[in-house]
């Protein structure tokens, strides 16, 4: 399958602005756009700026990802700008990412990014530099369906990031094109070769940009001094088995670090009670979740009815569920369902839509 930006002929009368993070998938996207004939503008939003994540391998919207970006625009012969959004980025996503776990929440800060510098700031730029489209290097699919644009899953599914655009709005729909979506990686990693891309090899972006080390708590304590605010451990029987340093050292489904030893079975995060700062622990039985209440649902779906999967975790594989308002109830009881994070809704390879995990359903009964 060839990449295609769905705009219409002739191309070289379009204007196509491309979203360049510094990585191979977006520098493939502005390369490819501009084979087209079309006008194309590459650009780039400055995110962050926290030390070593400037010069980290693995990153992307700072330092070398600008300059890699930048390298690119300049190797395909397009004009190429570089926005600061540090600020905005800072307050809608790294402090929503702290304030998430001092609430007792797992956080997906991508989905947060995505809704914000990204698929708002980023659009309005796009549109007042007059282009047709926004191109991304998002592995996912935009299908022309019988009633307008559809959003569906990456053909290949390793690469699949629709969980992450769940809150892609129809708008935003009608105005993206994701080029990359029908294609695997490797073949992405060849045509940045051909085309003598610098980013043909660069690693791609691991975990979250702007955590360089990998120590969410770390980051959490420089926003939020009090996050290192000690409580119980329970048991989900009421019993109290120890102390722990701070609730943002843990979220649900976790079982190690937990400092708890000498139990006869091991012991699971259940849940976290923000208000009393307790972590409520039990056997693996007790994460079986039976239904979740969502907010915030962005549903694509329009008139569909039918059946439908719910994926709850980026990593996870959809399950038989159905929507009867804003409760999600699974067709089977379900593990690592955790408030914070997103459920996904898909029929087939379609994103119908989704909402994030406000409130679970235990499957068994909690005593704590």
């Amino acid at each position: 399958m060839q990449p295609q930006f769905q705009l219409p002929q002739p191309l070289n009368e379009r204007r196509i602005v491309v979203a360049m993070s510094g990585g191979v998938d977006s520098s493939v996207v502005a390369a490819l756009a501009a084979k087209t004939g079309a006008e194309v503008i590459g650009v780039t939003l400055q995110l962050y700026d926290h030390g070593a994540a400037v010069g980290r391998t693995g990153s992307c919207c700072a330092g070398q990802d600008i300059r890699d970006a930048r390298a690119v625009a300049d190797r395909i012969g397009i004009a190429h700008y570089v926005f600061d959004y540090e600020t905005a980025f800072r307050d809608s996503v790294i402090a929503d990412f702290a304030d998430e776990y001092m609430a007792g929440r797992t956080p997906i800060p991508c989905v947060k990014c995505n809704m914000g510098v990204k698929f708002t700031d980023l659009f309005q730029i796009a549109r007042d530099l007059g282009a047709d489209c926004l191109a991304t290097g998002h592995y996912v699919q935009r299908i022309e369906g019988a009633a307008g644009a559809e959003l569906h899953r990456a053909a290949d599914p390793a690469r699949d990031q629709s969980y992450f655009l769940f809150a892609t709005t129809q708008a935003q729909l009608d105005y993206l094109r994701f080029p990359l979506g029908g294609l695997p990686k490797p073949q992405v990693r060849e045509i940045a070769a051909e085309l003598g891309l610098s980013v043909a090899l660069k690693p791609d972006s691991q975990d979250i940009c702007f955590v360089p080390d990998g120590d969410y708590a770390k980051i959490v304590r420089k926003l939020r001094p009090d996050a290192d605010e000690g409580g119980d451990i329970v048991h989900i029987d009421g019993r109290t088995l120890g102390r722990h340093k701070g609730m943002i050292h843990f979220t649900v489904g976790q079982r190690k670090g937990l400092d708890i030893g000498g139990q006869p079975d091991p012991l699971y995060v259940v849940r976290l009670d923000a208000e009393s700062r307790r972590v409520i622990v039990g056997p693996k039985a007790a994460l079986a979740v039976s239904g979740a209440r969502l907010s915030d649902i962005n549903w694509l779906g329009g008139d569909f009815t039918g059946p439908l999967t719910a994926k709850v975790r980026s990593m996870a594989k959809p399950v038989p569920a159905r929507l009867d308002g804003d409760r999600l109830l699974f067709d089977a009881p379900e593990f690592g369902v955790a408030p914070g994070q997103a459920a996904v809704l898909y029929a087939g390879e379609r994103v119908l839509g989704g909402g994030w995990i406000a409130q679970t359903q235990a499957a068994m009964a909690e005593a704590a």
